[in-house]
This record gives C-alpha cells, sequence and structure tokens, in this order.
C-alpha cells in the first residue's frame, strides 16, 4: 500500500524497519526478506470488516514497551506528518476513514473501514465520494466525534503554509484545492470540496477522478479533529485521541509517552489492539548504544526495539535470531539533486564520480536489507519493471578510481566547470551521517568539484532538508520515498512534476512541461493500464533527466528484545505494527 517520505540522516540511515509475514506470537516473517523476495503489494480490500480485532494466541495484558530510535520524528500532528514512522507511531492514537489489516496468513495489507463505516461509494462520474461514518466513537476526553470533525481535518489540510510537509494530494484532486488555503485564511470556513449533510456522513468533491482516494483516506490527515480544540502548531503537544492509547507527554526531538485512552472502543477497531499500558518512545538515541542494549536484553531494555536497521556491525552479537526482525518495505532510497542548481552535464558527472561501493560500506549497508537499487520504483510497487543504465545501479568505486577521477576532472574542465560546488546538510551529533559526508567531499574533491558540508543537529535535520529552497544543492527531502498506497500514482505524480517542488515533496525540483504531461497522461489511465506505463516514466526521468542517484532499496532487519510478543513488519512502511505488540512477561 503506502507511504512516505522516509528519513534518512543525509540519506545514509534507514528510518524503519520490521519484519513482513502473519501475525503470530512468533518474531519471525513468512516473507523471505529483502527487496527481491518476491513480495508485491496488491491493492487488497474487505470494506466488510469489523471490530474487533482479531485476538492474538498467547498474547498478554499489561506492562511498557520501549522504542530506542536514532532518528527523530519532525511531528506528531496529524495534518503535518508524512513520514513513515510518525505514520506508524501516530496509528497508536489516531484513526482515520480507512486503515491497513495485515492478512493473518500472509502478511499482505488489506484495506478496511476504520472510523468509517465502509470504504467510499463513488457516484457515477467519479467526481463525488460519499463515506457513512461509524457512530459513538469518542475522544480520548470522552466527548463524541462528530461528522464536521472530519469536514475540519480535510479543510484544514489546505493550510500548506502552517502544515508544509504533510502529504498534497488533496491540494491535486480535490475540488478548488488549488484555490482554497484552509480554515484560517479569509472565508476559510467556506469549502465546497466537502460537505456533511448529516452527522454520519462525509461527502469529498474532487476536481478529477481519484480512483485511490480510499488508499489515501488512510492518512493521519483523515483523523477527526475538533475546531473548537485546534490549536494550530500546538495541537501535537496534547492530540485528543481515537485510537487505544493517547499522548502522555511530548517532548520534541526528545521523547513521547503514550498511555491507554480509556475512551477507545475495540468493537469498532478492526485493526488495533490494547495489549501493553503504554508506550515509551526515546528519540535521537545513539544507534550503535541503543541497539546493543536491545540485543542485551538486559532488564527493561528486553522490552524494547529499535526500528532501524541493525547496524552492520553489530551483526556478530546477535545469539539469537528471533531478535532480527526481517522483511519487505517499499521504499527506495536516493540522493537527490537540484536540478535547478547542477545542469544536466554536471548531474552525469555526480553520478559517474560517486562511491557506491565505500558509501555502502561507511552507512553500514548490506545486500540483504540495502540491495542496490537502478530505478525509482522499487520491487514491491505494481508495476515495477527492473532495469539498468549505465552507471545507475549502485555499485562501483565512482572517483575512488584514480582513472574515473581524471576523466570527471578533465569533463568538469572542458565543460567550463572546475571547481563546482556541491553542498548538503549533514548531522553533526551523528556519526554515520558525520562519516558519509567526509566520503563524499574526499571523493568529489579529488574528481574537481569542491565539496561543502553544512552540519546541523540531528532532531532538526529534517527541518533544514525539508526546505526546497535550503541553500544546498544534493540531498534534500525526500532524500528516499516509500509508497503512500500500491501505485505509481503515489510517486510519480507527487514527486516529479513541477508543481511539487511548492508542495514541498520534489526530489530534484524538477520543472519541465513535457514531462508533466506524461505523467497526467499515465495518471489519467485506468489503474490496471498504469502498471504498464509508470516503469517507462521511471526511465525516462533518469535517463533523460536524472535528478536523483538511486542509491538503494530498503528492506528491514531491526533488533527486538526478548520479551517482545508478536513484533511483526507492517509492509505498508517498512515500521513495526506496534498496535499488537504485547509484553511476554508483562
Amino acid at each position: 500500500m503506502q507511504w512516505k517520505r522516509i528519513t534518512a540522516v543525509a540519506a545514509t540511515v534507514m528510518l524503519a524497519a520490521v519484519a513482513c509475514g502473519s501475525p503470530s506470537s512468533s518474531n519471525n516473517s513468512g516473507s523471505n526478506g529483502g527487496a527481491d523476495s518476491g513480495t508485491t503489494q496488491e491493492k487488497a480490500t474487505d470494506p466488510t470488516a469489523k471490530g474487533p480485532a482479531k485476538e492474538l494466541d498467547g498474547a498478554k495484558k499489561g506492562g511498557t514497551v520501549t522504542i530506542l530510535s536514532d532518528v527523530t520524528p519532525d511531528t506528531f500532528d496529524p495534518t503535518n506528518t508524512y513520514y513513515v514512522d510518525g505514520n506508524q507511531i501516530e496509528k497508536l492514537f489516531y484513526r482515520t476513514l480507512t486503515q491497513y489489516q495485515l492478512d493473518e496468513k500472509t502478511g499482505k495489507p488489506v484495506l478496511v473501514p476504520d472510523l468509517a463505516e465502509d470504504l467510499g461509494t463513488k457516484s457515477a462520474d467519479g467526481l463525488t465520494w460519499t463515506f457513512k461514518l461509524k457512530k459513538g466513537i469518542k475522544y480520548s476526553d470522552g466527548t463524541p466525534v462528530l461528522a464536521a470533525d472530519y469536514a475540519y481535518a480535510i479543510k484544514r489540510s489546505f493550510a500548506h503554509d502552517l502544515y508544509d510537509s504533510g502529504p498534497t494530494y488533496q491540494i491535486q484532486f480535490f475540488k478548488d484545492g488549488d484555490k482554497y488555503k484552509g480554515p484560517y485564511a479569509a472565508g476559510g470556513a467556506d469549502y465546497t470540496g466537502v460537505e456533511t449533510p448529516d452527522e454520519n456522513t462525509l461527502v469529498i468533491k474532487l476536481a478529477k477522478k481519484f480512483d485511490d482516494l480510499p488508499f489515501y483516506a488512510a492518512f493521519p490527515m483523515f483523523t477527526p479533529i475538533p475546531k473548537a480544540k485546534d490549536t494550530q502548531k500546538n495541537y501535537e503537544q496534547k492530540p485528543l485521541a481515537t485510537g487505544p492509547y493517547m499522548v502522555q507527554s511530548y517532548n520534541a526531538g526528545t521523547s513521547l509517552n503514550l498511555v491507554k485512552n480509556p475512551n477507545w472502543d475495540p468493537n469498532t477497531d478492526p485493526v488495533r489492539h490494547q495489549y501493553v499500558d503504554g508506550f515509551n518512545f526515546k528519540f535521537s538515541q545513539d544507534t550503535i548504544k541503543s541497539q546493543r542494549q536491545v540485543l542485551a536484553s538486559s532488564g527493561p531494555d528486553a522490552s524494547a526495539l529499535s526500528y532501524s536497521n541493525l547496524d552492520t556491525s553489530l551483526l556478530p552479537e546477535v545469539k539469537d535470531p528471533a531478535q532480527l526482525v526481517s522483511g519487505d518495505s517499499p521504499c527506495t532510497i536516493t540522493l537527490p539533486m537540484d536540478t535547478r542548481k547542477i545542469p544536466m552535464e554536471i548531474r552525469k558527472l555526480v553520478a559517474a564520480a560517486y562511491p557506491y561501493d565505500s558509501y555502502r560500506k561507511v552507512a553500514g549497508k548490506n545486500s540483504k536489507t540495502d540491495p542496490p537499487a537502478s530505478t525509482i520504483l522499487p520491487k514491491a510497487v505494481p508495476g515495477f519493471e527492473k532495469f539498468e543504465l549505465p552507471g545507475l545501479n549502485g555499485t562501483g568505486k565512482g572517483a575512488e578510481d584514480p582513472a574515473v577521477a581524471a576523466d570527471v576532472k578533465a569533463k568538469l574542465k572542458a565543460a567550463g566547470k572546475e571547481n563546482f560546488e556541491l553542498s548538503q546538510y549533514y548531522s553533526i551529533d551523528d556519526k554515520i551521517s558525520t562519516q558519509v559526508f567526509q566520503l563524499r567531499k574526499q571523493v568529489y574533491e579529488a574528481a574537481g568539484f569542491k565539496y561543502k558540508g553544512i552540519g546541523v543537529p540531528k532532531a532538526k535535520i529534517r527541518t533544514y532538508t525539508g526546505d526546497q529552497n535550503a541553500p544546498v544543492n544534493l540531498g534534500k527531502t525526500p532524500a528516499g520515498w516509500c509508497s503512500d498506497w500500491p501505485s505509481g500514482t503515489s510517486w510519480f505524480p507527487v514527486l516529479f512534476k513541477s508543481d511539487a517542488i511548492a508542495l514541498g515533496n520534489s526530489i530534484g525540483q524538477l520543472q519541465d512541461p513535457k514531462l508533466d504531461a506524461d505523467i497526467d497522461r499515465v495518471t489519467a489511465l485506468d489503474p490496471n493500464a498504469q502498471l504498464k506505463e509508470w516503469s517507462k516514466v521511471d526511465k525516462n526521468i533518469l535517463e533523460n533527466y536524472l535528478p536523483a542517484l538511486p542509491l538503494y532499496y530498503s528492506a528491514s532487519n531491526f533488533p527486538i528484545g526478548k520479551n517482545l510478543g508478536h513484533v511483526i513488519n507492517d509492509v505498508t512502511q517498512g515500521m513495526p505494527e506496534f498496535t499488537s505488540i504485547y509484553l511476554k512477561q508483562p
């Protein structure tokens, strides 16, 4: 299915990890693991699914789970969430119109109703969708959820000046989405793209057909928010929960503590459980130190996990294979190049000089969890076709080879671009990020470039790299992407069209009307017909525009404590499925 911009520390540290497999008491997955395991996401749906979620054999109640994360989610505001870790964590306390249920036997995602009674009904012309809403839903403070709250949340998502990191499909597809500026703007209370004819009905009107809307409705931005409780940028500090847990405390960049939501009704929820008493998330942790703690599983660390892939240096310390959860993830990691600042002839030289092999060693990548990439679209997304363009297969010495360095330097000189400056942000308090920056600087300067690094704290790296107009020309986010749902529609229109820059989603800041038209052509096709075309668009982008260097496809291989039960991979995001975890000894 799904999602999102994957965070990377200067495109070096994979955001998420877990196992793809059938829900059981085992931590092992039903997948062979890795991007070449053969797992392909399908648009499976079950509009009749009802709560409660099926109980897990052997599950116990009680205790607290600790999550030790080396990366730091940028926000827990549902409107502004677009990274896979933020989305996955928020499933614990936000419910949405629809959600994904992992198939009990295969581990594959099935779209089911969550706060909606159904998966929506489409009008004959495809421009109106009607969702019937579940009755009796309450917020964590005991107040009722109203139809107007869903409409308000959708209106809120158009305030992109305030919520500049969230998804943007509504701006492209919803009626007047290119004009409406959200509920805080003058006249913002009136938006004709969403209606609530009664307290149990939500109607969404479109500017153009968007058959994937029920999949999009699983995003956090479709959780209800009452207008009277909207504190705008402060909402994430104490949001109203609809899921099994609620926020007890949140310290940005440091910690998030969740406790049980007493007003969550499991009988209305076909996806989530409430086995443990709470979750303590600790962010900005040292990668190796925290993962070593999890493997040692001493005391409270036996009830902890890390959702980043295990650093390869720690593999010899894995004594129990059950402490590693492996599986698939619908993500590709790249090194974006700002096409407005780096000419095509220079982008080709950046590709020729890139030290892929040494990068993989320094960044701790291995062939199982981080296989080299040669395409934008990963295998887990329908429509993927494997191809390799010369010099773009994620491997090679690059300018570490003296002959390559000399050739690149000569071509720079011939183009009148001697000492062309490349620049990037990197995390000064993250060892891997710093080492990758130093490797790139050494190699590119040997090839005749200047290479500038701007060091910033790890807790702020997403803020800096997320600025599409930041004063760097490499590594702006999204530095990688995870499928929003199982279709190229959730990749190419949102990443490579000209308007993606203003929407904050552009890989490479491309602006080309001809490419825009080609992407629109494929988007307008029947979903099945699209599958044959997206790979052609993929190849065209890399061959004729080269906005980014494909680095690797991501898969999951993360460490868990010995006391954790039912830790499985959510293949939609390559993250642990938090809501089904329990403690063997609470």
